[in-house]
């Protein structure tokens, strides 16, 4: 199934001060073989042809080489700059580039010339503008909708912090099919991981999401690693369940450069196995919990499957 993903930022590296923890050697079961497949290069070409920046590339994802052969990328609208600078994110950040008028069309062009059947978008935070790049997540729903209605659009946001809740709305009412935004990590982790962020208006943007309209997928994901403990995951997975939300991703962090937040661990694979386990016990649709699992990660098949637990669950009951 071929899959893209979006996202919307601003340029120029971050300068953050160096944080504790040496570099550690990657377990066997993280490491990933550098991409060859003659796919990944056109998929690369086309995307460039089309002036969109990925997030496959800008957050160095270890998944590129298996996505971009499959035609999956994750794109990012509204430029490639983002206006926080968050200590686990390798995307850039400083003051953005005026907003792109042509970027949904080129966005649908992508969409069509690659017959794709699924589309994530995402986006960085914009907190320059008034909207946080709300009104382009539309005009790119409405693009795709208009040139390939039969492709189901998913789509990962920022917080909307100090944003009118009317810009949430806006969005849930352009009827995408997932609506996606991380926690990232635990709310302790918060002040040092996402100190621009506030777990709880998080939490409440997704619930007021299902709120909005209860048919829509709601979607989170996790990053394990960073020093978080287990009891401490298992706290945000009934605060999602709180929020009635479907899906859940659980990846392990990998540290972009020595700049960036420490690895406090390598989670072995039976440890996700376990989240996974805990999360489905919970209530969760679906739970992707793997080390190099990501937000996008497969998001096409998952979805389908995502479609297929509701369908389950409803003649289930009744």
């Amino acid at each position: 199934m071929a899959t893209v993903t979006v996202k919307a930022g601003p340029e120029q590296r971050p300068e953050r001060a160096p944080l504790d923890g040496a570099p550690q050697r990657k377990p066997n079961w993280i490491r990933v073989k550098a991409p060859t497949h003659p796919v990944y290069f056109e998929t690369k070409k086309l995307l460039r042809k089309k002036s969109l920046h990925t997030v496959c590339e800008e957050a160095a994802c270890p998944n590129i080489g298996e996505c971009w052969s499959k035609r999956h990328a994750t794109v990012m609208i509204l430029g490639d700059t983002c206006t926080r600078a968050c200590a686990f994110c390798n995307v850039k950040t400083g003051a953005p580039r005026a907003v792109d008028a042509g970027e949904p069309e080129h966005l649908a062009d992508v969409v069509e010339t690659m017959q794709l059947e699924h589309v994530v978008i995402t986006s960085v935070d914009r907190d320059d503008l008034e909207d946080g790049g709300s009104r382009q997540f539309v005009r790119c729903i409405e693009a795709i909708r208009r040139r390939r209605p039969a492709t189901t659009i998913e789509i990962l946001t920022p917080d909307f912090l100090r944003k009118p809740r009317s810009v949430v709305d806006a969005i849930v009412d352009a009827r995408p099919d997932v609506y996606n935004h991380n926690l990232e990590t635990v709310p302790r982790l918060y002040r040092t991981v996402r100190p621009g962020a506030r777990y709880y208006h998080s939490l409440r943007l997704l619930d007021h999401v299902k709120q909005r309209d209860p048919l829509l997928f709601t979607k989170s994901g996790l990053m394990v690693g960073l020093g978080e403990e287990k009891r401490e995951l298992l706290q945000v997975m009934d605060d999602l369940r709180m929020a009635d939300v479907d899906f859940l991703t659980i990846g392990q962090y990998l540290r972009p450069t020595p700049r960036h937040h420490a690895v406090e661990r390598f989670v072995e694979p039976a440890e996700f196995d376990g989240f996974a386990r805990a999360a489905r016990a919970k209530g969760f649709l679906l739970v992707s919990s793997t080390p190099l699992t990501r937000s996008s990660y497969h998001a096409g098949d998952d979805f389908q499957r995502l479609r297929a637990a509701r369908t389950a669950q409803l003649e289930a009951a009744g």
